[in-house]
């Protein structure tokens, strides 16, 4: 069953936002990207709340594995050490948070 893993992240400061963004698609996407097992990632820049209201994360990423089984290996990893740290770095440099969560994912079919 696939499994996936959801980074969100807090904004950076508005003048740190153009710098964040650079380190985070040349450096950061990358690192992560090179994950062994990685079936796909995705990442979004969030800009609109539901129904109007303020998004609660800055930007969220969907690292996608094929099973939780594939993910803990991908753990063990030098790639995973390395996109581990990039992430500590981010944190450090922008003063931003992040929260990571993981689950199998349940698919549906969209209509009623």
């Amino acid at each position: 069953m696939p499994y996936k893993l959801y980074a969100y992240w807090s904004a950076p400061k508005p003048e740190d936002v153009e710098e964040f963004e650079r380190y985070y698609a040349e450096t950061h996407v990358p690192r992560a990207a090179a994950v062994p097992n990685l079936v796909a990632i995705n990442t979004t820049r969030t800009e609109d709340g539901f129904e109007g209201g303020d998004t609660d994360h800055y930007r969220v990423a969907e690292m996608v594995f094929d099973s939780a089984a594939a993910m803990a290996e991908s753990e063990a990893s030098e790639a995973w050490a390395t996109m581990r740290s990039c992430s500590g770095d981010i944190i450090e440099r922008f003063g931003v948070t992040l929260t990571v969560e993981s689950g199998e994912v349940v698919e549906g079919s969209g209509t009623a």
